[in-house]
């Protein structure tokens, strides 16, 4: 594709925004808030990365504690060189994160208080349930685990939809000392059972279906043959407890029949005749066990260095690494950032749309809004079923305040008319946030114009699983945003950006992010793999925690998170980040969604090489191709022009919605050897997009 002149004569239809506008917080918030100005921000930030004692353990007075720390506060190597990696925070204190969640709360008279509202796939499928109704429901389902043999330090696998009973069973693992390992409902036969054993677990707590929008997955039978594949490895679950979410009946075989009921007289919805296999000896429906189960448990009081979870992520060689998070430091950063973040208020109804088995679900659905007793939204459903208008439907049925979800969910809904967010009442809304990749500025200003209405704050939060919670991320009060920045550092952590050899980079530039000392909820191993956690988080630059994700810094020390490391682009000793490139090309008003990557070039070592899908009633054209081109000339620069624009439909996405960028890259150079595919949400895309690649590329 030879250069463009700018001067073409196809018309750029785009939308521009002022990269240096700034947006001031909505002054609405700043009276209550708990950070009310840059100037306090920074004062409590300067106290937390040079006295994080004086600072944590002010925040850690909230919490009950059975003893206080023995140790130091806070001990830990960060450098390779010195000796094995560690972290300890708070030291020989000892506490229960179920206690601080729940008995807590409820010795404070907030028990009448509604914990959770749960929201089904259906409109009309609902309920709640309160601090106290949840106390009670942990403490039997504790007491239900111990009956079953899981003891302190055991491992539980979870694989459930987004229902209370995966609440209670986290809880109930955290009462005992149990580490929960949450796998997400919607992985594979494969996947489940490589975590399962990678992890041990001696049992598993699962639900016979789920209904996705408008597709009926049989949980039950994919994990039948998960725990096939752990027996035929020599691993036997001897424990399966299921919850009937679909199936209030049962007959011999555990299929409807004919003369079944239409509906369901417990959840007042259709009956689905879905067919559960049944191993006597191994399965247990929950509501047999939970039926005559103590409604009393004792907490086991857990060192604040013990283990609460373990959750997967994908690692760069295919085989996921267990995440390890410990009691103390989790349960205190969680609590903290979903605070300050949010601004959480006593009447807030607080709602993350993340599922529970990503880390996001884990904090800001589960941990951080009970550490706060707020009032959260638990949502089974999808953004679009029945219809596009379903987020800002809840919103209105609950008068939601702060509302948190992802830029993909994000972009995917602008594809429709405006109305269906618009009809709907938001007036309720006060803080909109976003997480689990960089937001661009097109979506960022229609989330704050046509979702907040102009009328909230946005946090644009970065942070992985690893990190446990928000590391860099507005305060809605304090902070002046700018549409695509994650702005600043939260409390306690120290960034820096580094060059390819190491040397910090002062001032404005783009480089390595990394963090130059620990806080309380960063992980602490890979769970059976110490090695690996050195090696892929501390050997590259000595001395600092490498999150793997490149950052810029402006002018005035905004910072930018760039994408992964390696979803950068050399092009002919031009360092691009792909993020960049996608921004560009989703301005124009025909795309929906980009993604780019590398792609050899014999001239310039690397050239660009982009996947965009349009919105609804649009067409590629080779016409619409050389605006988008052009597009990226202009915006970046000549040298930063994409070689290959292509046709994609759909994007391969994990189904937590982040875009597989190894898959791409395969597709670009025409590799059909793409490895392990068993996270992605459908895999039809990638044949669809091998057969529509450019045929000079």
């Amino acid at each position: 594709m030879s250069d463009l002149d700018t001067s073409t004569s196809y018309p750029l239809h785009i939308h521009h925004h002022d990269p240096n506008a700034k947006y001031d917080p909505p002054q609405h918030l700043i009276d209550n808030a708990h950070v009310k100005s840059f100037d306090q921000y920074q004062q409590l930030y300067q106290l937390s990365v040079k006295d994080p004692e004086a600072f944590w353990s002010k925040l850690a007075e909230q919490f009950h504690w059975e003893s206080k720390p023995t140790g130091q506060f806070l001990n830990y190597n960060f450098d390779i060189r010195k000796g094995p990696i560690y972290i300890k925070w708070l030291e020989g204190a000892k506490t229960n994160i179920s206690y601080n969640m729940l008995d807590r709360h409820v010795k404070n008279e907030l028990g009448n208080k509604v914990a959770f509202y749960w929201e089904g796939n259906d409109p009309g499928d609902n309920g709640k349930i309160t601090y106290n109704e949840l106390l009670v429901q942990v403490s039997k389902f504790a007491n239900v685990l111990k009956k079953l043999g899981v003891n302190k330090g055991d491992r539980v696998a979870i694989y459930m939809p987004m229902i209370v009973e995966l609440v209670i069973c986290m809880l109930a693992c955290a009462r005992i000392g149990a580490v929960h390992s949450i796998v997400f409902a919607g992985f594979s036969a494969e996947s489940l059972s490589d975590r399962i054993l990678d992890a041990n677990c001696c049992a598993l707590v699962t639900a016979d279906g789920v209904w996705r929008g408008s597709k009926l997955l049989n949980l039950k039978s994919i994990v039948d043959r998960a725990l096939e594949i752990c027996k035929d490895k020599g691993k036997p679950v001897d424990t399966c407890v299921v919850v009937r979410h679909l199936t209030p009946f049962e007959n011999s075989n555990g299929v409807y029949t004919e003369d079944s009921p239409d509906e369901c007289p417990v959840a007042k919805r259709p009956c689905t005749k879905l067919k559960i296999s049944w191993s006597p000896e191994r399965d247990f429906w929950w509501s047999d066990l939970m039926h005559d189960a103590s409604e009393y448990c004792d907490p086991e009081w857990m060192d604040a260095e013990d283990p609460l979870f373990m959750l997967y992520t994908s690692g760069s060689t295919g085989k996921p690494k267990g995440v390890l998070h410990t009691v103390g430091g989790y349960m205190l950063y969680a609590v903290a950032t979903c605070k300050y973040v949010f601004d959480l208020q006593p009447d807030d109804i607080y709602w993350c749309t993340a599922d529970v088995g990503w880390i996001t679900g884990h904090t800001y659905v589960c941990y951080g809004p009970l550490g706060n007793a707020v009032t959260g939204i638990i949502f089974e459903g999808t953004p679009f079923y029945p219809d596009a208008g379903r987020f800002w439907a809840v919103i209105e049925k609950y008068k939601v305040t702060k509302f948190y979800t992802a830029p993909t969910a994000i972009r995917s809904l602008m594809k429709f008319d405006d109305s269906f967010v618009t009809k709907h009442d938001r007036s309720s809304l006060k803080i909109l946030g976003t997480v689990g990749e960089p937001i661009n500025p097109e979506a960022w200003l229609w989330y704050h114009k046509i979702v907040g209405n102009e009328n909230c704050a946005i946090v644009d939060t970065f942070w992985q699983t690893e990190t446990g919670g928000h590391v860099i991320t507005p305060l809605p009060a304090a902070t002046k945003t700018k549409p695509g920045s994650a702005t600043f550092p939260f409390f306690g952590i120290v960034p820096a950006l580094l060059t390819d050899d190491g040397k910090e980079i002062v001032g404005p530039g783009e480089g390595y992010l990394v963090f130059k000392q620990p806080w309380p909820g960063i992980m602490r191993t890979v769970f059976n793999n110490h090695e690996r956690f050195e090696i892929t988080y501390f050997k590259k630059f000595p001395g600092y925690y490498t999150t793997g994700d490149g950052a810029k810094r402006d002018e005035e020390g905004y910072l930018w998170i760039t994408g992964r490391i390696d979803d950068m682009v050399n092009v002919s000793g031009h360092l691009l980040s792909t993020a960049e490139v996608e921004s560009a090309l989703i301005e124009h008003e025909a795309v929906s969604e980009a993604a780019s990557v590398s792609h050899p070039h014999h001239i310039k070592g690397e050239c660009i090489y982009c996947f965009v899908t349009l919105k609804e009633g649009e067409t590629f054209s080779d016409d619409l191709v050389k605006e988008l081109t052009a597009a990226v000339r202009l915006k970046i620069g000549p040298f930063a022009q994409p070689d290959y624009i292509q046709n994609a439909p759909a994007l391969p996405k994990t189904r937590s919605g982040k875009i597989m960028r190894r898959i791409l890259r395969k597709i670009a150079v025409n590799d059909r050897d793409i490895g392990d595919t068993s996270t992605l949400a459908d895999e039809s895309v990638i044949d669809l997009l091998f057969k529509l690649r450019p045929k000079d590329a």
